[in-house]
């Protein structure tokens, strides 16, 4: 029951990405012609040849794509990546349907553009939080990684660049530098807004009273900790440092909680981008 409420819920997240990344595609993408490198900006640039619309193009594109990959790479896309690619062009659909001739928000391309990226990186970032993607280009750089041994990495922005860069088959040189521009944005914020799902605080601290810390850290927050035996440099004087890692809200709790057991405790915060833990003696708030 605990193992399908999980799914669940990590389901619903799915759904609330890929709206996400769909408002994105809809509202900014779309009315502005900035073709950023995905599989919907190829889109945008088909329907100029193609009289289709854009949730239609979509699904045919990722239904085509999908199929490519399953034949080209194998069975590496899961129900999460056949769910998105069929879930993105319904979501595309609907604004459609109660949003019809959608003009740009900001009247500006480059405005439309800054939406579009910093909006669809916040529902990319939840979907590969989730290990999911939204197929697409996605799978196109699985393929060159395969078989060309070209690194995922460049892969990925390889197929982007080509997207953005089959603007120039319609439009002016400011939509396809936009495009270009986006493309690139888009990978730096995404990055961005992936590292801050992960983000933690390693805390280090030493104090006069460390059991009362370690009270706080162990019974209170239920949070996991290390210690270490240190000597100050300049007295020689034995001191335990106790180290643990926390997310912003349980930093922030400690914190308020640390200067009330010790006024003078010694601290030091580092920002950690990710933790892989297997121990639960180790574990982290």
């Amino acid at each position: 029951m605990k193992e399908k409420t999980l799914l669940f819920r990590e389901y619903v997240m799915i759904t609330l990405g890929t709206l996400i990344a769909a408002a994105a595609i809809y509202f900014f993408m779309v009315p502005s012609h900035v073709t950023v490198g995905s599989i919907s900006g190829l889109v945008i640039v088909l329907t100029n040849f193609v009289p289709l619309s854009v949730s239609a193009l979509t699904m045919i594109l990722n239904v085509v794509l999908l199929i490519f990959g399953f034949v080209t790479i194998g069975r590496e896309f899961g129900g999460k990546t056949i769910y998105t690619s069929v879930l993105l062009p319904v979501f595309l659909g609907i604004f459609e349907r109660l949003f019809p001739n959608q003009q740009s928000l900001t009247g500006d391309p480059f405005l439309d553009m800054i939406g579009y990226v910093f909006v669809v990186s916040l529902g990319m970032a939840i979907l590969f939080n989730l290990n999911a993607s939204s197929g697409g280009l996605d799978i196109i750089a699985k393929f060159l990684n395969k078989y060309l041994h070209i690194d995922l990495g460049q892969a990925i922005s390889a197929a982007g660049i080509c997207a953005a860069l089959s603007s120039a088959l319609v439009y002016d040189s400011k939509i396809v530098f936009l495009s270009l521009l986006g493309t690139y944005l888009n990978g730096l914020i995404l990055d961005h807004f992936i590292l801050g799902f992960h983000a933690r605080k390693r805390v280090c601290i030493i104090s006069r009273r460390p059991e009362a810390v370690l009270s706080f850290l162990l019974r209170e927050m239920h949070c996991g900790a290390t210690l270490y035996e240190s000597e100050g440099a300049y007295d020689r004087k034995k001191r335990t440092e106790i180290i643990t890692i926390l997310d912003r809200a349980s930093y922030a709790k400690l914190i308020n909680r640390l200067y009330r057991i010790d006024p003078e405790a010694f601290v030091t915060v580092y920002t950690v981008n990710e933790v892989l833990n297997r121990y639960e003696e180790r574990k982290t708030c």
